[in-house]
Formats: structure tokens, C-alpha cells, sequence
């Protein structure tokens, strides 16, 4: 698979700094949107002025919950994101849709809000961060009456859950649902067969988020010889 064939692929990664953000993005020849989470940080400002210095080397800076998508961080990152303006957040099934109205009647309108839900173990069904779990069509059917563009899926635990994934992809691009977010667990020996899975599906983008495996443990910034090593996977 060549890289000009990426149109719908993009890979998030975080980043420590500008100079972090820009090295990645270039490892990753353009298809790298540089993140944070918002647990890392010990005030919202803190955290709000990071993304904005992330901003001066990109136009988009995904904000996440932490804590492996605790949903108790949801207005932390909502917070953070009337701040900075970082154009994508993560947030809990439960408060996407409240979270993406507020920002779009606030000074941060245009913000892409996924919403995150876990896998099962059974394909066709999904689990909400409350426990309930729901059949993925009338999930789907709900998020979209609801206004939500994206959804995350997490643990995904590399491709543990694949097929469950290519089966939300396939139902969510049918329905008009613009991206898929799978997380956890990703890295070089399942990037390919996760990305082969989901290629041939028609929907708009589909974003790997992929941290522990890339990061370094000291000094916490994405190693960019590990976020080429992504991409060139995925090179025939």
C-alpha cells in the first residue's frame, strides 16, 4: 500500500512540544495529527497553552481524556478546548453531542468531537462507558440522530478486537458517520492488518491512535523513527 493511497488514513500521536509536533508530522510525511491528554497536565491552563504552542506548527490538535479514556475527564478536555481551540477532542459517548453544541455556541465553534465506546467481544455489540452495552446499528442510529461525526473505539488491544472494529466501520460509513478511532494496543506488528481490514470501506477518515508503543518513556515525546516505522508498515 503506497502512501498516496493514505487519503483516508491519519495517525495520531502525542506530542510533548512544537518541536516534538513538527518532527513527528514529518516522519510521518503529513498524515500525523500531534496530540495531548488532558490528565498529563496539572491545570487546564497548563494544558490549553500546550496545544496552543502545538498550534503554531499544525492546524489540528487532538485533546484526549487520559487514564485510558477515563470519562471522568470530559469536561476537563471541554474546558481545555474553549482555551486553546485545538480543532478535535475525545470525549465519552455520553457527553459528545452536549460537548459539540456547547462548542459550536461558544468562541471555538467547528470542533470535531468523537464520541467513545468500547468493544464487547461480540461483533455487532458495543459497550458505553456507563456499561450499557447496545447493538451497534441502533448505537449508530442514535449517534447520528445526535449529531456525532466520529466514533472511538477503545480498547481496541492492537487487533484482539479487529473484526468487532470492521464491522462498526462498515455500519458507521453506511450511515454517514464521517470517521473511525481505534485505540490501544496499536503498533507495528498490527498497524497492517488493521489498516487492510478497514481500506476498502467507504467512509471519510479513519484515525489510529497510537501512544505507549511509540513514546519515550523518559523524556515522554513521540520517538519519530518510531512513527515511520508506522507508516512504512503499510508500504507494499
Amino acid at each position: 500500500m503506497q502512501r498516496k493511497l493514505y487519503e483516508k488514513f491519519v495517525f495520531n500521536f502525542l506530542a510533548k512540544d512544537a518541536t516534538n509536533a513538527a518532527d513527528i508530522m514529518e516522519a510521518g510525511s503529513g498524515y500525523v495529527i500531534p496530540g495531548i491528554v488532558s490528565d498529563k497536565f496539572p491545570t487546564t491552563d497548563k494544558a490549553a497553552e500546550t496545544v496552543r504552542e502545538l498550534k503554531s506548527v499544525t492546524e489540528i490538535v487532538s485533546v484526549g481524556l487520559g487514564g485510558g479514556g477515563n470519562a471522568a475527564n470530559w469536561k476537563r478536555v471541554l474546558d481545555i478546548s474553549l482555551a486553546s481551540n485545538p480543532g478535535h477532542l475525545n470525549q465519552p459517548f455520553e457527553s459528545a453531542s452536549y460537548t459539540k453544541g456547547f462548542l459550536d455556541g461558544s468562541n471555538v465553534p467547528n470542533q470535531l468531537v468523537n464520541a467513545l465506546v468500547k468493544p464487547t467481544g461480540k461483533i455487532g455489540k458495543i459497550q458505553l462507558a456507563s456499561g450499557q452495552v447496545m447493538r451497534v446499528d441502533e448505537f449508530l442510529d442514535l449517534a447520528v440522530a445526535l449529531g456525532i461525526e466520529s466514533i472511538k473505539m477503545m480498547p481496541v488491544k492492537g487487533n484482539e478486537h479487529i473484526e468487532e472494529l470492521i464491522h462498526l466501520t462498515k455500519l458507521a460509513g453506511a450511515k454517514g458517520i464521517r470517521g473511525i478511532e481505534p485505540a490501544g494496543g496499536i503498533d507495528t506488528s498490527n498497524i497492517r492488518s488493521i489498516v487492510n481490514g478497514v481500506k476498502d470501506i467507504d467512509i471519510e477518515f479513519f484515525m489510529p491512535h497510537i501512544f505507549g508503543a511509540t513514546i519515550d518513556k523518559q523524556t515522554g515525546k513521540t520517538i519519530p523513527n518510531k512513527v515511520k516505522a508506522i507508516l512504512d508498515e503499510l508500504e507494499d
